[in-house]
């Protein structure tokens, strides 16, 4: 009896020990999505897409990694962090995300937890780009665009794609930022968009026996649009992931013929 209790202590406490890397493993995945429309002058652009940070500081392995790969923008997809997160550690992440190159961010449900005014001031005050229902243009130096919106947070009812596709041109390739993936049920073929970025789910951060309330983050196809739904880089609850590890992505977009 005393064999089995102590049996079951060891593997519940190497379980743990198991689901806490997971939980704060510092992951860059490589993400390559081809569209056969997408603008060939622009060569290929690399996105550093982190969602769901919450109260993790991100790791100098993290920025070594991507300083090394060359990123062209940086995209926060929400969740910055969350009640009690001090000002300070998000001060910190933002500085170093800046080295990356342009950093741009969407809010999340987490992010109104917090005074989001004063988030608001320190975003601005870092460089931080605020896609709130708005949108932003490249041009490449053959005149194609490259057009990058954000929506404001589903959960809080706050979004208004509508607003973002006004302040977009008519015309060039469409990325989307959302932190709540359920944005694509509100995506119709004729907004173009061809990329949307995500987060929230935290992949279902714990599985138990294969199962959770959300799917594991990845790429999926949905009619025209390419979702991409991350598991995030922290936790929410529990600092424990089970069957959904923390991760980042580092997306290069190039024209192929795969969507």
């Amino acid at each position: 009896m005393i064999f089995i209790i102590t049996f079951v202590l060891i593997l519940g406490v190497g379980l743990l020990i198991y689901m806490s890397k997971e939980a704060f493993a510092d992951r860059v995945i490589q993400n390559v999505v081809t569209f056969s429309d997408f603008p060939e002058s622009f060569g290929e652009v690399k996105i550093f897409f982190i969602s769901d940070i919450h109260k993790r500081v991100i790791s100098d392995k993290i920025i070594e990694e991507v300083l090394s790969k060359k990123a062209d923008l940086v995209i926060i997809g929400g969740d910055l962090l969350e009640k009690g997160v001090p000002f300070e550690r998000v001060k910190q992440n933002l500085q170093n995300l800046r080295k990356l190159g342009p950093v741009y961010f969407v809010w999340g449900n987490n992010d109104y937890e917090v005074d989001f005014r004063a988030l608001d001031a320190l975003l601005l005050d870092c460089g931080i780009k605020v896609l709130a229902n708005t949108a932003v243009s490249f041009e490449s130096v053959k005149g194609d665009k490259l057009i990058l919106l954000g929506i404001d947070d589903i959960g809080r009812k706050r979004d208004r794609l509508d607003l973002a596709l006004e302040d977009a041109d008519d015309t060039g390739f469409k990325i989307l930022v959302s932190h709540n993936p359920q944005i694509i049920s509100k995506i119709k073929k004729e907004h173009q968009i061809r990329l949307v970025l995500s987060g929230h789910t935290h992949g279902g951060q714990i599985h138990i026996l294969g199962y959770s309330p959300y799917q594991k983050g990845g790429l999926k196809k949905r009619k025209e649009t390419v979702l991409l739904t991350s598991n995030g880089y922290g936790t929410t609850a529990l600092p424990l992931r089970l069957g959904a590890k923390s991760e980042t992505h580092l997306v290069t977009i190039k024209k192929g013929n795969k969507y």
